[in-house]
């Protein structure tokens, strides 16, 4: 399918408005962990977010279309894996700034090449290997564990990259039978099963500010998902992918402008190298697929 180039610039718009409001969720969500528990807040996000996918799906075939996956089980594994890494990411940015989390999290597309080998059989050349290895040396000088300022905390931050490598894995995985609307519904549904079963052990009135931050926690992620699937109608996915790494500029200039953080030269040069190597990554795999080069 060919895009135009106005077309193809909407797509790139969308994708950049999109990270800019993941990183004000993420901006909401620290404040919110402050006082409200994170399996409410993730609960909250879930139930808002399966009625938009139950919407969504309705209007492209049905839900009971959408729920005909012919991959169940590994859908709720999916949807699991998702639950958890929102969760862990919440309990990252409780105790880590909002840039200093994103720049560990950016680490995930090196852990997806580094598991697509084990987990799904695929090959790995020795470039993209390059590309990993030289990846976490930079996550390396971000954690800087020689230095003096290493935290523990950061560790959480990795936790959640892994859980959303795993989960890029099996939506991978489920892709290759599944339709999106499928996948996107089974993401809500499996997500709000999953989080209500913790969610009432944890559970207590909130006052109106919260309430009002919960509300636009769920909007901006609404409205983020939105964008993206815009994005993906307007353009294609291989041009796109590069400018999700807006995120992590995003998240530098949220945790600058609401919370006064300054990243360290050695967090800015590890970031450089982590997204510098997963940008390798991703002009690779776009080579590989149009030349099956390995």
């Amino acid at each position: 399918m060919q895009h135009p180039p106005n077309s193809i610039l909407k797509g790139v718009a969308a994708t950049l408005a999109a990270t800019l409001l993941f990183a004000s969720q993420d901006a909401i969500t620290k404040h919110l962990t402050a006082t409200v528990s994170i399996a409410q807040i993730v609960f909250v996000r879930f139930f808002f977010f399966s009625v938009f996918a139950i919407v969504f799906a309705s209007r492209r075939g049905g839900v009971s279309s959408a729920l005909a996956s012919r991959s169940s089980v590994l859908q709720g594994a999916r949807g699991g894996l998702i639950v958890a890494e929102i969760a862990v990411f919440a309990l990252a940015l409780r105790h880590l700034g909002v840039a200093e989390a994103h720049v560990l999290f950016a680490s995930f597309p090196l852990m997806v090449t580094a598991l697509s080998s084990p987990v799904l059989g695929e090959r790995v050349g020795w470039r993209r290997w390059a590309a990993v290895v030289c990846g976490f040396i930079g996550t390396v000088l971000i954690l800087d564990p020689g230095g003096g300022v290493f935290k523990a905390e950061a560790l959480i931050a990795l936790f959640a990259a892994l859980l959303f490598a795993l989960y890029n894995l099996v939506t991978r995985r489920t892709g290759r039978h599944d339709r999106f609307e499928t996948s996107l519904l089974y993401f809500g549904l499996v997500g709000l099963a999953v989080s209500a079963l913790v969610a009432p052990f944890f559970w207590r009135s909130l006052n109106g500010e919260e309430l009002a931050w919960l509300g636009t926690l769920t909007a901006t992620s609404i409205t983020g998902h939105l964008l993206l699937i815009k994005a993906l109608q307007l353009a294609p996915a291989v041009v796109l992918q590069p400018f999700n790494y807006f995120l992590l500029v995003w998240a530098i200039a949220v945790g600058y402008v609401v919370f006064g953080e300054v990243l360290s030269a050695m967090d800015l040069v590890g970031a450089s190298i982590v997204v510098g190597s997963g940008l390798f990554i991703t002009l690779r795999n776009k080579k590989i697929q149009g030349s099956n080069a390995p």
